[in-house]
């Protein structure tokens, strides 16, 4: 591979995982501002739980349409569109006065936000080449375990001592620097190639992911996504407020989570290492099964040692299944529907991260035990390893057409 080649792969990796380290610090800022403003505005768990699910709508609806619309405008101005919603939302959250207008920002944040995800691993993933493709795809999904280390940081640095508006403001700044440099990335060549050629319309796309031939791959991807995207974001948006339930304070539950946040590192970097040695399939299925033990233990944990053990191995194996995930994903389509295929599959996943945190809100009020919550996430993770396991195929080494 020639020098040229290999920057190029370097530096689109560089910009697109700034980006997503941007998107993860809005997430991650998330599960600790909803504790914030719940103590703020005197909020219950239900009307708490609908911050993190209304966040989850905007980005079912942002990576539908912004899927689509990758497949016809090109991943790079999708990218360039979906961080400028994002932004731009980010930085009005921080002005908002009360709930309702807190949870509009955080639909068109949410939007932005899905919108981007997807189509970005899409990009990453055609403009590599085949035999590092998956691992390079983990690797930008790691991204997203420091944007969650940089959240956790602000958090527990910023909140407790200047609010959480502040903290708000400091997430939606370095996302502006990530504009200048997406003007710097191209579409791939064979997307580029390939839609010269042919440029279906969007019907004709849906179409095509629900025809026969990928019939299987999208109904796997569709209960995989939901059942993971379920799972986090009803686990993880809720993890500040769970440690403070098991009876540690507020601010010592930032810091107990900053601690469990970074072990979504080596996750990434272990399934990196691993996905092109034993496949995209099983490194999902370990993962997953790993994210489901360890989901159900923090669920039962009571003593601070437990607590903390579980929650960095429910971090560390989770985080390693969202990057096998993201690596998967693109490779069950060709490339003029890729973006529609990975964009549909994230956006009926992301239906599953409104009702989690909605779950999580209205079980709390009903005085459901946080163990039998947390047994609830496990069994959606086993349904998607199942999914894995009897309708998934291996796509170690295809090459993308």
């Amino acid at each position: 591979m020639s020098p040229v080649k290999h920057i190029s792969e370097r530096k689109l990796l560089g910009v697109a995982g700034l980006a997503w380290l941007f998107d993860a610090m809005d997430v991650g800022m998330l599960s600790f501002i909803i504790a914030a403003l719940g103590a703020d505005w005197k909020l219950d768990a239900a009307q708490m739980g609908w911050i993190g699910s209304v966040s989850s709508i905007g980005m079912a609806v942002g990576a539908f349409i912004f899927g689509l619309t990758a497949d016809r405008i090109g991943r790079k101005n999708v990218l360039i569109l979906t961080l400028l919603v994002f932004s731009i939302g980010a930085g009005l959250s921080a002005l908002a006065t009360g709930l309702t207008i807190f949870l509009i920002l955080r639909f068109i944040i949410g939007m932005g936000l899905g919108g981007e995800l997807p189509v970005a691993s899409t990009l990453v993933s055609e403009s590599v080449a085949t035999e590092k493709r998956g691992r390079t795809v983990v690797l930008l999904e790691s991204f997203w375990a420091g944007g969650w280390i940089i959240a956790a940081l602000i958090s527990y640095f910023i909140i407790p001592s200047f609010g959480w508006r502040i903290a708000l403001l400091v997430g939606a700044l370095p996302a502006f620097y990530a504009i200048y440099l997406r003007w710097n990335i191209h579409d791939s060549a064979n997307y580029v190639a390939k839609t010269e050629k042919e440029k279906p319309t969007v019907l004709q796309n849906i179409t095509t992911v629900w025809s026969k031939k990928y019939m299987r791959q999208t109904v796997m991807l569709w209960i995989l996504w939901f059942c993971v995207v379920f799972s986090y974001y009803g686990m993880f948006l809720w993890l500040p407020n769970v440690v403070s339930l098991k009876g540690f304070s507020m601010v010592k539950s930032f810091g107990y989570v900053l601690i469990m946040t970074l072990a979504q590192l080596p996750g990434y970097f272990t399934a990196a290492w691993l996905i092109e040695k034993w496949g995209r399939k099983w490194v999902l299925i370990v993962y997953l099964l790993g994210t489901a033990v360890f989901a159900y233990f923090f669920g039962y944990a009571s003593t601070l040692p437990m607590v903390l053990t579980s929650g960095i191995l429910l971090s560390f194996f989770n985080l390693g299944a969202w990057g096998a995930l993201y690596a998967y994903s693109p490779e069950q389509y060709p490339a003029v529907v890729r973006g529609t295929g990975t964009g549909m599959a994230a956006a009926f996943g992301r239906i599953g991260g409104i009702f989690g945190p909605l779950l999580v809100g209205y079980l709390l009020v009903q005085k459901v035990s946080i163990g039998a919550i947390f047994t609830i996430f496990c069994i959606s993770i086993i349904i998607g390893i199942l999914a894995v396991l009897f309708l998934g195929h291996e796509t170690k080494n295809k090459e993308l057409v």
